[in-house]
């Protein structure tokens, strides 16, 4: 039986959100158009149908089935509150949920806020992280500009979506509690049927794939083979390394696969181990 099925995406319409989600859709393999103002679009390749919306709608869109997933904030999802699946991290887009006040103010700590006023965007995750530091404060829901308040008088503090701290900076006012780390993440209906299941489930083989070779680097080196065994011990690969030998009698060449994180201590350590013409080389996807 043919698959009729489209999985319907719902990805912000405009933003450092909806560009960093739409790279990854096409790294994927996904052709598709989305020129400027349009709502929705059709990949040419592959059964998904991309909404534009906007990021505080996405959460309702998924909840209700009018999108089958979505790509949001770790931090928007929670202070919606839906009955949404969190399905995948994507690591992009991060940021962290904060408190911040004024740079002259001598901060002790969360009893700062104790029966004072605090202006947010994020009223339940702020309720939520003060009932657990036991702390009463009053909360003024606030859709922009929060940064404003603490000068205006409206409140004592802020709690905000921070990245690098200049827009605190700015508005006279410094990060002192950090309430949660945030980054994309795919979110989901809680009902997709077994034919949409299955889509998703390509989708998210290729997204894995595409993020493990972002995070991985393919070596290739020489080394005389007496120091093979010492080397091929700094390099377990994908599962052992390989080993090629050279023309060069008593040389092998030795190609293998390193984590990002771990990249310029493992280099160091195969110079020192007697490694020599040392070859980086990206991946674009890794299948396992």
């Amino acid at each position: 039986m043919k698959n009729n099925s489209i999985l319907r995406l719902a990805i912000q319409k405009k933003g450092r959100l909806s560009e960093d989600s739409l790279r990854l859709i096409k790294e994927c393999g996904i052709k598709f158009s989305n020129g400027t103002g349009k709502l929705k679009s059709r990949a040419g390749n592959f059964p998904i149908e991309f909404l534009y919306l906007r990021d505080d709608d996405i959460p309702d869109y998924v909840a209700d089935g009018v999108a089958d997933i979505g790509i949001v904030g770790e931090n928007v999802a929670l202070e919606k509150g839906k009955n949404i699946d969190h399905i995948r991290k994507l690591g992009f887009s991060r940021c962290r949920l904060s408190l911040a006040v004024p740079k002259e103010v001598e901060y002790t700590g969360i009893e700062y806020f104790q029966n004072a006023s605090i202006a947010t965007s994020y009223p339940k995750i702020l309720r939520r992280y003060l009932d657990e530091n036991q702390v009463t404060a009053e909360i003024h829901e606030i859709s922009g500009s929060v940064e404003i308040a603490p000068s205006i008088g409206l409140a004592r503090g802020i709690c905000d979506i921070v990245s690098s701290g200049s827009t605190l900076m700015s508005n006279g006012l410094k990060e002192v509690d950090v309430i949660m780390h945030s980054e994309a993440i795919i979110i989901g209906n809680q009902n997709l049927d077994d034919e949409k299941k299955s889509i998703l489930d390509q989708l998210l083989f290729r997204i894995e794939s595409v993020q493990k070779g972002k995070n991985s680097k393919y070596i290739l080196l020489n080394a005389p083979n007496e120091k093979i065994e010492e080397i091929a011990a700094l390099l377990p690969g994908m599962r052992s390394p390989t080993v090629v030998p050279l023309a060069e009698k008593g040389w092998s060449s030795i190609h293998s696969v390193i984590n990002e994180d771990d990249f310029w201590q493992v280099i160091e350590n195969l110079k020192k181990a007697g490694a020599e013409g040392i070859l980086v080389v990206p991946i674009e996807k890794m299948i396992f």
